[in-house]
């Protein structure tokens, strides 16, 4: 009986199109488990999760204070506008904020003072979140919307820009285009970027405030005028190429080209009344969950899908930890009218010998790896050693010890990797395990160099000494690295000055010692 409940609960909110049950608890043959459903948000106001950016610096009015004058009264330009004054400032948040009283209040940008340089004006509207639009965007303009403008989208959050429609109250004139109303395209054509000029001709009156992108026109290309033909629209968001994206958006832009110019040209005497004042945006959409969520919160400034399904991320783009059957897949609204979730099944068996928990699946490989392996260990399994590392033989593949560092002396080896018995690779002279020591022949000195002197082959001569095998200390009168050479060899100057300098020093030793002598005798 519970499960007939569970069953009908599911089925209604699905014909209805809303998609808003994830799953249901349920008991089979096999025992009770969850059955999982296609699911989505519901649609919201988005604007009241925006962020919004005006640009250049400087378009907003109030800084310096300026005047303005409206087309109705072109001539009275005492209204002000000043950004240091509360009252009068109009800063980009009263875009989006509640009217009292039905006293509007707008962003408004400086006046068109510097014509003929183009008046331009861009509004960025961000989620930091793919969102799904499901009803018109609605622009609402103060004193006149513009005679030339284009609204764009980005699908990755500004990284880059697509145009989404223009309007223009001469599209062949401004953007080259034939003009082109949403109701009269087709089925093939509904994704067709098109120009517009319902929205910018001067219609005099103030109740012509509002600039339309017509979602709903375009779904009821598929669904009928009344959108009660839902299962149409569903099977054509599957089945049509690019068609549900031209719905999703992470981010929108309104570019202001050409302000209202009141049905006439441009009157140069009188600038004042030339400016853009926007008083409400309205975007209705959903959170894009991929039909794995139905619920959406505001979490740390952004908006973040509530996943089912075994999914995570933002958009739940991806599967959690040790779940997996195939590569990631989003839900499908078909078959009718439940639709598919496209659930991963798991957790599976996830095999690292104990240094991973977590396993990601490579669709292009279909091989199933270990993720983030531990215990310096690495490979699909965790099963080899990483660079710098190597086998500890005497432990098993499970042992948090299986792979020990190399410790290869950084001065003796070529590198830090040693081979699977622990060896490293050594520089020239360097030998050992670890290449800090050298090969005989050759001596330490931060690294092995070849000996200069030693005991055996490469003995000092002439009475030379060897110090520490790194060079020669040779006596007087001789040089060369083995003490080899004489220096009177090759200096005979040297030579006499030397043999001079030992003369006198003997001669004077000796008549030292003869004159004490004579006084030892004479006393």
């Amino acid at each position: 009986m519970l499960h007939l409940v569970a069953f009908l609960l599911h089925c209604l909110p699905l014909a209805m199109g809303h998609y808003d049950i994830c799953k249901s608890w349920v008991t089979t043959d096999d025992g009770p488990s969850w059955e999982f459903y296609a699911c989505q948000p519901k649609a919201m106001r988005m604007k009241d999760y925006v962020t919004v950016r005006v640009d250049p610096p400087g378009i907003t009015c109030g800084d310096p204070p300026e005047r303005f004058c409206t087309h109705e009264n072109p001539y009275l330009c005492s209204d002000e506008c000043d950004a240091s004054t509360p009252d009068l400032a109009h800063p980009p948040k009263l875009m989006f904020d509640k009217e009292d009283e039905g006293l509007a209040t707008y962003w408004q940008s400086v006046t068109w003072s510097r014509y003929p340089e183009p008046l331009l004006a861009n509004i960025t509207l961000s989620w930091n979140k793919s969102i799904e639009l499901t009803d018109d965007i609605v622009v609402t303009f103060e004193y006149g919307r513009p005679t030339i403008m284009m609204l764009e989208k980005s699908l990755d959050n500004g990284r880059t820009w697509h145009p989404y429609q223009y309007y223009a109250d001469d599209c062949m004139e401004a953007f080259g285009m034939p003009a082109r109303r949403v109701r009269d395209l087709s089925t093939t054509s509904a994704n067709r970027i098109i120009c517009t000029e319902e929205y910018s001709r001067w219609a005099g009156s103030k109740k012509e405030k509002n600039v339309r992108l017509e979602v709903r026109d375009r779904f009821a290309i598929f669904a009928g005028q009344d959108l009660r033909n839902m299962d149409n629209l569903y099977t054509r968001l599957e089945s049509a190429k690019g068609l549900k994206d031209f719905f999703t958006v992470t981010d929108l832009r309104m570019r202001l080209l050409r302000p209202a110019l009141g049905g006439t040209y441009v009157q140069r005497e009188n600038l004042y009344k030339y400016f853009y004042a926007v008083s409400n945006i309205e975007v209705t959409g959903r959170c894009k969950c991929n039909l794995h969520a139905n619920l959406c919160s505001f979490k740390e400034g952004s908006l973040q899908c509530e996943c089912e399904h075994n999914t995570t991320g933002q958009d739940c783009g991806k599967c959690k930890k040790n779940f997996r059957t195939r590569s990631w897949r989003a839900g499908s609204y078909l078959p009718l009218p439940n639709g598919s979730p496209n659930a991963w099944e798991g957790p599976q068996d996830c095999e690292c010998y104990g240094h991973s928990n977590r396993c990601s699946y490579i669709d292009f490989l279909n091989v199933v790896t270990c993720v983030s392996c531990k215990h310096n260990t690495r490979g699909q399994h965790c099963q080899h050693c990483r660079l710098g590392f190597y086998r500890n033989g005497s432990a098993e593949l499970d042992d948090e010890n299986v792979c020990i560092e190399c410790n290869c002396n950084q001065i003796g080896s070529l590198h830090d990797r040693c081979n699977e018995t622990g060896y490293c690779e050594c520089r020239e002279g360097a030998v050992g395990p670890k290449c800090d020591d050298c090969l005989p022949n050759y001596y330490w000195r931060q690294g092995c160099f070849p000996n200069v002197c030693d005991e055996e082959l490469l003995i000092c001569q002439n009475g030379g000494t060897c110090y520490q095998n790194q060079r020669c200390i040779c006596p007087a009168g001789y040089k060369g690295v083995l003490c080899e050479q004489s220096k009177c060899d090759s200096d005979n100057k040297a030579c006499n000055s030397a043999s001079s300098t030992y003369l006198s020093l003997t001669t004077f030793l000796i008549s030292a010692l003869i004159l004490q002598l004579r006084r030892l005798l004479g006393d």
